[in-house]
């Protein structure tokens, strides 16, 4: 590629080389003409995503023995990994078997290298990924869980600015006014975590917690939106060879952070499946489902919408909790779900667009009004000219033969 040209190794012809801001202008396109289909996609997208978000805190809790872990939280991320890895070799192989004849096969080794090499970059997000998970227990030695969770509602706002800067997203003043909303309605809904006599900003003023702060809200930032543009970037792919990528780039790393632990705690920490039970199984296999359906979401939804998900899906936990556990919900928890679901419908809202997306949407509607009124046009000039043929006389110099006999 040179001076933002791409010239085809076949017949030498260049073209202009489509720019982030190019990609995103398509994406943004395609928004736009979202069909019935989309939308169920969506529904579906985001109520496995409420079921899945909103089983893990009851798996989290019955893998406790005495209110504690017995086993390595690495090992249950590795695990995880690995369990995607074997979903996506299976869905693999049923999407080769279903491949018309002619089509190229997607488990040959030219076809897996080539996507290999287009697909690289889903490193970045799986790298990010695993140092997320291991700062989730790091983050609980500085600050206590309510705080935590409070900190954690700034990755909406660090998620909407990280898809402006590197997917070139435009969003207008009601959907960041929505964002805003958002972040509002979730802290709302999680003051009452907050023990008595306590406040959310009672955390220890260091250096180092300022630092995992930065890192812990802009590392699960950065892994969501760096997945979005990975997946998007090569739509012509395969999503289940692009999880392949992502599922076994994440397993790697976490392998090295299992023989990390096993060189400074000694080989008895090397055994991943020690302390596990059928909860931490069922845990596992939890994760790895809510870690292949977010790949849906980055690649056919988007990651604001995966955000919105998995916010109403802590609000199903809290009422599933008072139904089944007997847990009181506060006038906090009411009024912070009025706030998301305000939210949600202003950010989503036609209304809410960007002016560019507007004017787009009017000239597609211009264009299509165009295209009707040339059709009818069209028509009205056939129906002219069979009027103008039907009722035209025949004379007698039109009765003789165009050829001397």
């Amino acid at each position: 590629m040179k001076n933002g040209m791409i010239e085809c190794s076949v017949c030498h012809s260049k073209l202009v080389s489509p720019s982030t801001k190019s990609v995103s202008r398509a994406y943004d396109k395609h928004r736009i003409k979202v069909s019935s289909k989309q939308r169920a996609l969506n529904f579906l997208l985001v109520g496995g995503d409420c079921v899945l978000v909103g089983l893990q805190p009851i798996l989290v809790y019955m893998s406790k023995v005495d209110g504690k872990f017995l086993f390595s939280p690495i090992s249950v991320n590795f695990l995880t990994e690995i369990t995607k890895v074997v979903f996506a070799i299976l869905m693999l192989v049923l999407q080769t078997r279903r491949q018309k004849v002619g089509e190229k096969p997607l488990l040959s080794i030219s076809t897996f290298i080539q996507a290999a090499r287009s697909n690289v970059l889903l490193a970045v997000p799986a790298l990010l990924y695993a140092i997320n998970n291991y700062l989730k227990f790091i983050m609980q030695l500085y600050f206590n869980p309510a705080t935590v969770k409070m900190l954690s509602n700034l990755k909406v706002l660090v998620i909407a600015v990280l898809l402006k800067i590197v997917m070139k997203r435009r969003f207008s003043i009601i959907q960041w006014e929505a964002l805003a909303l958002l972040l509002i309605g979730i802290t709302i809904n999680q003051l009452r975590t907050l023990p008595e006599g306590a406040t959310a900003l009672s955390v220890p003023v260091t250096t180092v917690a300022y630092v995992y702060t930065l890192i812990f809200v802009t590392v699960p930032s950065m892994a969501s939106v760096f997945n979005e543009y990975a997946l998007k970037s090569q739509y012509d792919t395969s999503i289940y060879l692009q999880n392949l990528f992502l599922y076994g780039y994440g397993a790697i790393f976490n392998f090295l952070a299992i023989l990390g632990s096993a060189v400074f705690k000694g080989p008895d920490s090397f055994d991943i499946f020690e302390g596990h039970s059928k909860a931490t199984m069922l845990l596992i296999c939890n994760n790895a489902a809510q870690g292949i359906l977010s790949s849906f979401f980055f690649k056919y939804a988007d990651t604001i919408l995966k955000k919105y998900s998995s916010t109403v899906a802590t609000i199903f936990t809290g009422i599933a909790s008072a139904v089944l556990f007997g847990h009181t919900l506060t006038i906090n928890f009411m009024l912070g779900i009025s706030v998301v679901f305000i939210s949600m419908h202003q950010f989503f809202s036609p209304l809410a667009k960007a002016k560019e997306d507007q004017q787009n949407g009017m000239h597609e509607k211009l264009d299509m009004q165009d295209n009707h009124r040339s059709r009818e046009s069209s028509f009205i000039n056939m129906a002219a000219g069979a009027n103008e043929e039907a009722s035209h006389r025949v004379g007698p110099d039109e009765k003789q033969p165009l050829l001397p006999k």
